[in-house]
């Protein structure tokens, strides 16, 4: 099972000090905590995309591509890709793109996005964000598994012998989770498709969340990718540590009363006794987190969410130490010990890489070999693609 930690890149006042950290100050500090995730022994670091203010994370692939050069094990990922407002074809590039620069370290996660202006910023209607996110993976999943693409559908113009670059690394495309707080529809995409679902797990009750992942597991059996235990879920979650439960209150409360996320309704106190929220000592967030397995049964991903509300960065750089040291070591114990033997681990490249091969060398597609530059348009890949497939259809008939 994986642990992490996710960003979703707000800037937003301290109400302690009354200080709003500027862009390159949120930016330089994501960096300094993804390095810190990995110091203490976290799996996985995540950030957001947002075209708007607060927010600071428009470009992910750029600032998870630099944080790839600064880590050796971490392995990073979205917690929201657009598949809405971004054409899939640069999703397919530029992820392509992250996973070589990574060596495999990456994944994403795909989302809709629920934020209004944003959809005619670029160009789209947000009254047809659930038929766009359909439509849109169904290319980029195609776009990451053919050579030579022909597409054409009702967002965005046609695709004649189009092909995506570079090709994913090895020609096993990225692991791709779709990312919900509500929709049963992204379940059932995920399903569908056999990847992974992400429950956001945060501002609601887990039983909330568990009629999405129950939904997910059935589907993902109903489609053939396996057993319902076979599905992979990931789960969301927020978490403020102290060594003693008081003070973790007592510093975590005028972030909370201020932060506009919790809605200035319910007290923290009640907050964190009916959502995934845990306040208190390590002891008290293990138990809490315990508690999800209860709930979910066995999982692949447990992420938190910890630098966000004005939190300043020595406090996040703390919290991580306390959950990298102290709380997940005794999760990775607890969790294991109980883990039912047919759960799969969470997917990896290698994992993917070896499921394709086995012990053969992977295909490291070469655009042009053995045949000059292509220099009459087109796909390089298109006549032996083409080629193939027309044999394969004489066979057939």
């Amino acid at each position: 099972m994986e642990f992490g930690i996710f960003s979703v890149s707000d800037i937003t006042r301290n109400p302690v000090t009354g200080e709003t950290p500027s862009e390159a100050e949120r930016i330089k500090a994501v960096v300094q905590i993804a390095r810190k995730a990995e110091e203490v022994g976290l799996d996985v670091f995540a950030i957001g995309e947002h075209h708007n203010p607060p927010f600071f994370s428009s470009a992910p692939t750029t600032l998870l591509a630099y944080i790839a050069a600064q880590t050796r094990t971490l392995k990073l990922s979205t917690s929201t890709t657009l598949i809405t407002t971004n054409d899939p074809v640069r999703i397919a590039e530029e992820y392509a793109m992250l996973q070589h620069l990574a060596g495999g370290r990456m994944d994403l996660m795909l989302g809709r996005g629920n934020t209004a202006p944003v959809y005619p910023w670029f160009g789209k209607d947000i009254r047809s964000a659930l038929p766009l996110a359909l439509e849109n993976y169904n290319l980029l999943h195609r776009l990451w598994r053919e050579d030579v693409v022909d597409w054409e559908g009702n967002f965005r113009t046609p695709l004649q012998g189009f092909t995506s670059t570079p090709r994913p690394l090895d020609d096993v495309p990225p692991f791709v989770w779709h990312g919900s707080i509500r929709t049963p529809e992204i379940a059932e995409q995920a399903a569908y498709y056999g990847d992974g679902f992400f429950a956001n797990h945060i501002f609601a009750p887990s039983e909330h969340f568990l009629r999405l992942v129950n939904l997910y597991r059935e589907r993902y059996e109903f489609h053939g990718h396996g057993s319902k235990r076979q599905a992979i879920v990931g789960l969301g979650g927020q978490a403020f540590i102290a060594k003693k439960s008081q003070d973790a209150a007592s510093q975590f409360r005028p972030y909370f009363n201020e932060a506009p996320v919790y809605g200035h309704g319910p007290s923290l106190e009640d907050f964190t006794r009916k959502t995934p929220l845990s306040v208190g000592s390590p002891q008290e967030v293990i138990d809490k987190t315990l508690g999800f397995r209860e709930t979910f049964g066995d999982y692949q991903r447990q992420m938190f969410l910890i630098d966000h509300a004005g939190l300043p960065l020595t406090t996040v750089l703390e919290q991580i130490e306390l959950l990298g040291e102290e709380v997940v070591p005794v999760l990775r114990r607890e969790l294991a010990a109980i883990r039912n033997p047919e759960t799969p681990d969470t997917p990896s490249h290698a994992a993917r890489v070896r499921a394709k091969y086995g012990d053969a060398t992977p295909r490291q597609p070469r655009p042009n070999a053995n045949r000059g530059d292509n220099v009459t348009g087109g796909s390089p890949y298109q006549d032996s693609a083409r080629a193939t497939a027309g044999t394969r259809f004489e066979e057939e008939r």
